[in-house]
C-alpha cells in the first residue's frame, strides 16, 4: 500500500477519525463508519473506498485534490463518488473538472451535488448529515453527522404492549424520530461558525480549526480573514459539551512543539483531557 499523506487517528464511542489538517497545505478527513469525508485537499490511498465527500469551501488545501481521487476512482473501475459542495461552487468546479478531462483525456465520473445552509442529506436509514453556515473568505459550510432512531413516543410508553400494536394497525404513528449529534465539522471559519450552529457544541466529536495560537496574531484581524484563535476557544470553554474535541488547521507559521507548548499554557486542563491537538 502507498502512503503519500499524513494520517492521524482516533477512535471514539465505535467511531473512527481518521485525516491530518494544515492550514494552506492540505485537509482531509473520513469517518469509514458513516462512508464519508469533509474536504479533499490531498487523499490517502486508504481513503479511496470512501464514495461520499462533503466539501466545507474551496480554497486549494481542501478541495485541490478532487480531480485526482475522482480519476483514481475512475481507473480503478470503482462507482462514480458523490460530492457535496456549497452550491454556489458547483459550476466553476464542473467546469474545472471538464478542463481536466479535456487535458488528461480520461473522463471524472462524479455527481456534484450543491448544497447550502439548512440543509439535510440523508445518508440511510440511521444517519443524516445537516449543513451550517460558517465565516469565511468564500461561501463555505460546516457539518454535523446526526443518528437518529424511532423511539415510542412519551404519552405511549405506559401502555401495554397490545394496546400500541392496536394503535398502529390504526394507522397511528406511535414512534417519533429523536436525533443525536455524533460528529461536527468546521472547516475553516470565524468563531461565528461554531456560535450560530448550537448542535456543533453538542456533538459527541467536534473537529474544529484553531488556526493560530501565538498571542502576537490578534483575534480581530484573524475573525477578519474567517479563522479561529486560541483565545476563541479559551473563551468558549463552558460551551463544550463535547466527549472530545479535535483542533486542527494550525498556520505552518509554527512548529508542533510551539502550538503544544501554547495551548496547554492556554488551557492546561486540555478541556478536562478532551482536547486533542492534531500535529
Amino acid at each position: 500500500m502507498l502512503h503519500n499523506a499524513p494520517v492521524k487517528t482516533l477512535e471514539h464511542r465505535g467511531l473512527t477519525v481518521e485525516g491530518y489538517s494544515r492550514a494552506a497545505v492540505q485537509t482531509y478527513w473520513r469517518l469509514p463508519e458513516f462512508k464519508l469525508g469533509f474536504d479533499l485537499g490531498a487523499h490517502p490511498w486508504d481513503f479511496m473506498s470512501t464514495s461520499n465527500w462533503f466539501i466545507s469551501h474551496t480554497h486549494l488545501d481542501h478541495v485541490a485534490a478532487l480531480p485526482v481521487y475522482v480519476a483514481r476512482r475512475r481507473m480503478m473501475k470503482m462507482e462514480p463518488p458523490t460530492i457535496y459542495l456549497p452550491e454556489q461552487a458547483v459550476e466553476s468546479v464542473d467546469r474545472i473538472l471538464k478542463l481536466f478531462t479535456r487535458l488528461d483525456r480520461g473522463r471524472l465520473p462524479c455527481q456534484l451535488i450543491g448544497v447550502k445552509p439548512g440543509d439535510e442529506i440523508e445518508m440511510s436509514r440511521e444517519h443524516v448529515v445537516t449543513i451550517s453556515a460558517t465565516a469565511h473568505r468564500v461561501p463555505s459550510l460546516g457539518f454535523i453527522v446526526w443518528e437518529r432512531r424511532r423511539k415510542l413516543r412519551a404519552e405511549f410508553q405506559d401502555l401495554p404492549g397490545d394496546k400500541i400494536r392496536d394503535l398502529r394497525l390504526s394507522g397511528t404513528d406511535v414512534t417519533e424520530e429523536r436525533r443525536m449529534p455524533r460528529v461536527a465539522y468546521v472547516g475553516d471559519s470565524a468563531p461565528d461558525g461554531l456560535d450560530n450552529c448550537p448542535a456543533m457544541y453538542e456533538a459527541q466529536i467536534l473537529i474544529t480549526e484553531m488556526t493560530f495560537v501565538a498571542a502576537r496574531h490578534r483575534p480581530e484581524k484573524i475573525h477578519k480573514y474567517g479563522h479561529m484563535h486560541l483565545d476563541d476557544i479559551v473563551a468558549r470553554r463552558e460551551r463544550f459539551k463535547n466527549e472530545i474535541v479535535i483542533a486542527a488547521h494550525f498556520s505552518t507559521r509554527y512548529h508542533s512543539k510551539q502550538i503544544r507548548q501554547m495551548v496547554e499554557a492556554a488551557l492546561p486542563d486540555m478541556l478536562e483531557g478532551r482536547l486533542h491537538l492534531w500535529v
